[in-house]
């Protein structure tokens, strides 16, 4: 039987020493009301929380678990590098070793930096291109996540215009519209960024379009700009490489992060030739930047990547839950908008502007050991088997049937907050 009784007493407890109970991506007040905030343990594909409910969990961490969780080889990599050293006074060799692995898996790649968060990458490839143009003007697609530097954040509090300086915004896949952008730019581009597929949150998601690629690089190209590709989110999930290297496009640099070491806190800058003296120029660091541990246990993913069918197996099991998905909602009289990559998919109701329909949706199934997210794309991890996939099918189809029992549903009240944020363009 589901209960809450421990989560609701730490909320109660967390409310008084962290800011708003929680913050972040990490905080569950936009999510339906009953949903855990703290959790306990994580193995494989699943989840508990601290009232002892597991949950096969298809947001993995919101992306970084690839393999599983506590998958042993990469674990076993981590620990014992850790028993050597890890945040040392400088930095230990594998670091090299690290390097030459990824740029010899990532085709675009001749050299590579690492950090931590998403947001250090993306930070960094935005100097970068500064450095090395001697332009200010990024340009980037409206709605996308870039990280949350004041530069990007997606909301404003606490930002100045300043922060926000030199943007100019497109829309993703819209050759016409980037093209307005680079000929705002002028003479003062320096980059384009691009999420690797449109996957903004609360809309449909989008595969890239490969005209809208192909013009993004020859814009880079006729006018010295960079290409940035921040694929921090959806690396290793799409390809053994760049992500956009399924459309023939090389971007100049790459943002990676999440998966890359399984979930150990590790993230990457990889870029070209062309970028390395810009590379080199500019300072960007930090304490944890460096540390061991997180290095030797992405070596360890990336050797998983390389010698198992992790890719085509989270395929398989992505259509396997799309096509049973979308049979279990028309056997109860409902549409399904399944977008995004099966790997990736986000999962809303037709005729549901108000997300009340999936909320109920995603509640019931939470109740019943299935952890969905109502408006964020969600991911398929290697660990995962086809019986975690039939039973998650089994919930959906219980959950439906709450739902249409139902009748009228009145729209999420907690999302009226999201038109009165300060929010980004």
């Amino acid at each position: 039987m589901w209960s809450n009784s421990v989560d609701k007493n730490l909320r109660e407890r967390a409310e008084a020493v962290i800011p708003g109970g929680m913050y972040g991506h990490q905080s569950v007040r936009l999510l339906p009301d009953d949903y855990p905030q703290f959790f306990d343990r994580a193995s494989g594909a699943y989840l508990w929380d601290v009232d002892g409910n597991r949950y096969i969990d298809f947001m993995c961490g919101y992306g970084p678990n690839l393999f599983g969780y506590g998958q042993p080889d990469i674990d076993a990599a981590y620990i014992d590098r850790m028993k050597q050293g890890d945040t040392m006074t400088g930095p230990a060799g594998l670091m090299v070793d690290l390097a030459e692995q990824m740029t010899a898996l990532v085709t675009h790649a001749d050299w590579a930096m690492f950090c931590k968060n998403g947001t250090d990458a993306t930070t960094m490839a935005m100097m970068i291109a500064r450095n090395h143009t001697r332009r200010k003007t990024i340009v980037l697609a409206k709605g996308a996540y870039h990280g949350a530097a004041p530069w990007c954040t997606p909301l404003r509090n606490g930002v100045v215009p300043s922060d926000r300086a030199h943007q100019i915004f497109y829309d993703y896949n819209s050759v016409e519209s980037l093209e307005a952008a680079v000929r705002e730019a002028g003479d003062d581009l320096a980059a384009i960024f691009a999420s690797p597929i449109k996957h903004d949150t609360f809309v449909d998601q989008e595969d890239v379009d490969p005209a809208y690629a192909r013009r993004a690089r020859e814009l880079c190209d006729e006018t010295g700009a960079l290409l940035i590709v921040d694929d921090v989110r959806a690396g290793l999930r799409l390809a053994r490489d760049c992500s956009w290297a399924r459309v023939g496009i090389e971007p100049d640099l790459s943002s990676w992060g999440k998966s890359i070491a399984n979930g150990h806190p590790i993230s990457a800058l990889l870029g070209a030739e062309k970028a390395r003296a810009a590379a080199a120029t500019i300072y960007a660091t930090g304490s944890y930047w460096f540390s061991a541990a997180p290095m030797a246990a992405s070596l360890a993913t990336l050797k998983m990547v390389r010698e198992t069918d992790y890719l085509e197996h989270t395929q398989v099991l992505g259509e396997r839950l799309r096509s049973g998905l979308n049979e279990a909602a028309t056997r109860h009289g409902f549409a399904l908008r399944q977008t995004g990559p099966a790997v990736m998919p986000l999962i809303m109701f037709d005729d549901d502007p108000g997300l009340g329909k999936g909320y109920l949706w995603n509640d019931a199934l939470m109740k019943r050991g299935v952890y969905f997210h109502p408006w964020h794309n969600m991911f398929i991890c290697a660990a995962m088997t086809e019986k975690d996939i039939d039973d998650t099918l089994q919930a959906s189809d219980e959950a439906f049937k709450i739902v249409r029992d139902a009748g009228s549903i009145p729209p999420v009240e907690k999302l009226a907050v999201l038109s009165k944020l300060p929010n980004a363009d």
